[in-house]
């Protein structure tokens, strides 16, 4: 891989020595989710549901009314908005009106409270916002440590938050060969290029395998491994090569529940960046055997990670781009961490 620079410094992580080998090296040492400490919140008089009821088992409509009723014993006013299709929780979140001690509380997976949270940055609202998992992966939900329904109910109704880095995602609005002007988006889980998005784009149309379909989809895009070039520049510093995957992550997990970025914090003001270099079939299926294995891709010698506050990709042509688990845009792409943009009910 060449470089216009010395570039950003390489990760390096810490094996965990108490644990045992697994695909030939330890567990590493996982960062903390948060590095600050929880803000105490204050009464929770109004709570906005927003619903997605095709998410996950489309159990979201249940869910809402579950967490409806229990809000309502505690004399909390809850109004409740379900979307009717992708992509409308933006539009419903933006035209919210709510105060600063209001929560926003979404009921389903890592793209819905993207969509979210896209809408309240629209709007430059500054309430809370809450997260009652209902999703496919609820990625955000585990390293929330959100374990049901009924935890979720109950923290939203405690009040009590966290600020939560955002990255600002601007690309071509679009899968390649459908792109339809600019796009942007608020991410607070992961945005993907590469393997991982081919993969997802091939289990979209096996859902129904359940959650089995995303391993069908990474061994199908591993046994095409398709050739991807790409420049990538890491806060001003230029890469350009061939590359498997770019995994760029704000929290720990992606997918369903795959332990991509060990070193990641929410609130330190950064996203981190697994490089997959370009790899072989067995290289490749050597690297996702580590990372099923508690994250031990990490020490794969053809993987590097860094950390940045801005990050573009281009391509010689298009190539899709996954954020928070939907498959919506295209390269070119431009990326700017933005430090504590939202508080999340934790």
């Amino acid at each position: 891989m060449t470089s216009s620079g010395d570039g950003p410094s390489i990760i390096e992580f810490v094996p965990d020595l108490t644990t045992k080998k697994r695909k030939g090296v330890y567990r590493p040492i996982y960062a903390d989710v948060f590095s600050k400490d929880t803000n105490q919140g204050g009464d929770v008089n109004v709570i906005h549901l927003m619903v997605n009821p095709f998410s996950g088992k489309k159990q979201g409509e249940s869910i809402a009314q579950q967490a409806k009723t229990t809000f309502e014993k505690k004399s909390i006013k809850v109004t409740t908005h379900v979307s009717a299709s992708s992509g409308q929780l933006i539009e419903l979140a933006a035209h919210l009106t709510t105060e600063t001690t209001d929560v926003v509380a979404v009921v389903g997976g890592d793209g819905s409270l993207s969509e979210v949270i896209t809408g309240l940055m629209q709007a430059k609202s500054q309430c809370r916002i809450g997260l009652i998992p209902a999703g496919t992966g609820n990625s955000m939900a585990n390293d929330l440590k959100i374990q049901n329904t009924e935890e979720a109910i109950h923290r939203i109704c405690n009040g009590n938050f966290q600020h939560l880095d955002l990255a600002k995602v601007d690309m071509v609005a679009g899968l390649p060969g459908s792109e339809q002007g600019h796009l942007t988006r608020y991410s607070a889980n992961l945005v993907t290029w590469g393997l991982g998005v081919d993969s997802t784009i091939k289990a979209e149309k096996m859902r129904w395998m359940g959650p089995m379909r995303y391993d069908v989809g990474i061994l199908m895009a591993i046994m095409a491994n398709n050739r991807r070039h790409a420049t990538l520049t890491i806060d001003g510093v230029s890469f350009e090569d061939d590359f498997t995957l770019f995994l760029i992550q704000n929290s720990q997990t992606g997918g369903s529940l795959l332990p991509l970025a060990p070193g990641a914090t929410l609130d330190d003001g950064k996203m981190d960046i697994g490089i997959l270099k370009k790899m072989k079939r067995g290289q490749i299926l050597k690297a996702f055997g580590q990372l099923k294995t508690e994250g031990r891709h990490v020490f794969h010698p053809m993987v590097d990670y860094y950390r940045f506050k801005t990050l573009e990709i281009s391509t010689p042509k298009p190539t899709a781009i996954n954020v928070d688990g939907e498959n919506i845009g295209s390269t070119p792409i431009k990326m700017e961490v933005l430090p504590g943009a939202v508080a999340i009910i934790v």
